[in-house]
């Protein structure tokens, strides 16, 4: 017999985060769920970020993941874009509680999952379709990037990336 794995992928941001739910069990993968759970700028900081712990906290409950997957905060032109994004990956590694997190760098996430650091993300994209036997691309990006994520998690549980960094 053998048993499901399933993993949460989380693309952070303060007004939009993306999340996949992938299951594997022996070659099999399915996404069990994919969404947003969005903000609005009418909310005050501290009440969207409650709101991204809430709705993650709500998911993890829900679809009782073995571990979680984050993509690292990349550093962008705007600083403040760049502060936001990382606070909301904050909320989000609070949401996780005492589940295992894995962070992952865009650069990781494209090796993982096209096998090629430089891929595009139409090709990171086409391979998610690909693995999970999809008829069309998961939308908007937000949900195809967790989705890619939860990949990556599951991929490095089951031994495929000897270079697997866990931290959070």
């Amino acid at each position: 017999m053998t048993t499901e794995l399933v993993a949460m992928g989380l693309d952070p941001g303060l007004a939009c985060t993306g999340y996949g739910i992938v299951a594997v069990s022996g070659q099999s993968w399915r996404v069990l769920s994919g969404g947003t759970i969005e903000t609005s700028k009418e909310m005050t900081r501290a009440e969207r970020l409650r709101a991204l712990h809430d709705e993650t906290r709500g998911l993890i409950t829900e679809f009782t993941p073995s571990g979680i997957a984050i993509e690292e905060v990349f550093l962008a032109t705007n600083a403040r874009t760049a502060m936001l994004t990382a606070e909301a990956r904050g909320a989000l590694l609070v949401a996780a509680g005492d589940l295992p997190v894995r962070s992952y760098t865009p650069l990781q996430v494209k090796k993982r999952v096209a096998g090629y650091g430089k891929a595009t993300k139409h090709q990171v994209q086409s391979m998610v379709v690909q693995l999970l036997g999809l008829t069309e691309l998961p939308q908007p990006d937000d949900v195809a990037d967790g989705i890619a994520l939860a990949i990556c998690y599951l991929r490095d549980a089951l031994g495929a990336h000897p270079d697997r960094h866990d931290r959070s």
